[in-house]
């Protein structure tokens, strides 16, 4: 059924107003107009609405009946349509984004919390998930962004690199390499490494850059994610190969990090869209947080979100 929106406005505004002179200056259009759009609604509907004559408008009967209803139809669609439109002046809403944990648990929050002094009203459902889940809920329009780790390319997924993420040593301050500037990976042949999982795309990523260059480390312990390790060594069981972003400077008491060099291993972040998706106005203005906060950062030289 094909609803006449323009006239049950009209209807609805010459039957508050009480005629169709003041009715016509409210939704600035002409009479002739007016009397169309609710001669056209009266045709459709078969029923008459409104009793005109040169001096009154009064409602009949059927349109007593109908008047509640039109109202309600053109307050709902008048509310949707004003929040909407606030949506896009406001870049106001809700959206879900899919995180790699890194990313979530150290970079994330600082940046959440610069989107929401901007815009205190948005809401943001975080999905925090390996590199594959976050490509897969962003293909799977469970998310509408994702940032993750730059894999395999997809035909349906658009990449924009964020910043490069170097892997850094990571261990405690009494560890035999802790005086040095740099540790070559040579260096770590004896060491008691925590690794992630060869699941985790850090740990894929590592093994086939080293693989390039016949580097081969073992890992005395093994676990899930780059929090895990972190915790190990903070608690002295051993050292560990991580990306930069896992843990700051000295947010850990004990633990340093360490760059990396022959070679220097930089594993790539990036935000992922949908091919051709267009994002929410709420979606689109942290994208245009993340890439700002990402362009200043690194123009600075700075540790991305300090």
């Amino acid at each position: 059924m094909k609803i006449d929106f323009d006239g049950v406005q009209a209807f609805v505004t010459v039957a508050e107003l009480g005629g169709f002179h003041k009715a016509a200056e409210r939704l600035n259009i002409s009479q002739t107009a007016l009397t169309r759009r609710v001669q056209k609604l009266e045709a459709y509907l078969d029923l008459k609405l409104l009793d005109r004559t040169t001096r009154f408008v009064k409602l009949t009967s059927v349109g007593e009946d109908f008047l509640p209803q039109a109202r309600s139809i053109v307050h709902d669609m008048s509310a949707a349509v004003t929040r909407l439109k606030d949506k896009s002046k406001y870049s106001t809403g809700n959206f879900t984004l899919s995180c790699v944990p890194t990313m979530a648990a150290y970079i994330l929050p600082n940046l959440i919390r610069l989107y929401a002094e901007k815009f205190p009203n948005n809401r943001i459902r975080l999905v925090d998930a390996t590199s594959y889940q976050v490509r897969e809920a962003v293909l799977s329009n469970q998310a509408e962004v994702g940032i993750s780790i730059h894999g395999e390319k997809h035909p349906n997924l658009v990449e924009t690199q964020l910043f490069e993420d170097p892997l850094m040593f990571f261990c405690r301050k009494n560890h035999p390499l802790s005086k040095k500037k740099s540790v070559r990976w040579s260096d770590m042949s004896d060491a008691n490494l925590i690794v992630v999982s060869n699941f985790v795309a850090t740990r894929v990523f590592m093994d086939y850059q080293l693989a390039k260059r016949g580097i081969s480390l073992t890992g005395a312990y093994e676990v899930q994610h780059h929090a895990t390790a972190i915790n190990l060594v903070a608690a002295g069981v051993g050292c560990s190969i991580l990306p930069s972003s896992s843990c700051g400077e000295n947010d850990r008491p004990g633990v340093i990090r360490i760059p990396l060099i022959e070679p220097i291993v930089k594993r790539k972040v990036v935000l992922i869209q949908r091919k051709g998706a267009t994002l929410s106005p709420a979606a689109a203005a942290f994208c245009d947080v993340l890439k700002k906060v990402t362009v200043e950062s690194l123009s600075k030289k700075k540790r991305l979100i300090i």
